[in-house]
């Protein structure tokens, strides 16, 4: 298999058809591409490499990275510890947990909800500097789409916020599992059903009624 550059561990999903089939043609891509591309190599594939197969519980997907410099760090909706103020839709997400469960982190950086089997996962995993939504149509499909069909080979819990990610469902395969939707945390989007949607509550409720440990998201 070709790793990805700076990835060493690809968490058990390295056996995907996309890093045989797609992911040479991406790669090249961006070689070519004269454009800074957010984030940086090393962090492409965080979200994999952080939250295993064998450990993933809960699927949020995200649009794609950041595009400003120095926010995104390769988990959806997650940004680097020091940025401040903290982009929207994250702002928005806070704040959703402040009223669900009475807290959140204490920054943007969402990793240590990835340790504890959150996948964290952009629909398009890389963008241009300065350019949302500059890479969906790059080839990045076809990795969400299998590793949405692999995690829902057992009981997993799936946020679609926005049409968006809910177009995505169909590639989730049936099972005991949790499928969340509501609009997206976005200022254009957020009053018409994310808020008070209560998405952090209802997860921890199903983890626990399987027997589970609940995810601590104030952390």
């Amino acid at each position: 298999m070709n790793l990805p550059a700076g990835a060493t561990d690809l968490g058990g999903w390295g056996d995907l058809a996309f890093f045989q089939q797609d992911w040479l043609q991406i790669q090249a891509k961006l070689a070519a591409d004269p454009r800074q591309t957010l984030p940086a190599a090393p962090q492409r594939f965080a979200a994999l490499s952080l939250t295993p197969l064998a450990k993933t519980r809960v699927v949020i997907l995200g649009q794609d990275p950041y595009p400003t410099p120095g926010h995104a760090n390769g988990l959806a909706f997650s940004t680097q510890a020091d940025v401040a103020p903290l982009p929207r839709s994250l702002s928005n997400i806070f704040k959703e947990l402040k009223s669900d469960i009475g807290g959140h982190p204490v920054n943007g950086d969402l990793e240590n909800w990835a340790r504890q089997g959150v996948l964290l996962l952009n629909t398009a995993l890389s963008v241009p500097a300065g350019e949302a939504n500059g890479h969906k149509d790059l080839g990045w499909a076809q990795l969400v789409q299998q590793v949405l069909t692999r995690s829902s080979r057992s009981p997993t819990a799936y946020v679609f916020w926005g049409k968006q990610a809910q177009r995505l469902e169909k590639y989730v395969h049936p099972g005991d599992h949790l499928i969340l939707r509501s609009a997206h945390p976005s200022p254009l989007s957020a009053h018409r059903g994310f808020f008070g949607s209560g998405p952090f509550s209802a997860i921890n409720n199903w983890l626990v009624a399987r027997g589970c440990r609940p995810i601590d998201w104030t952390r």
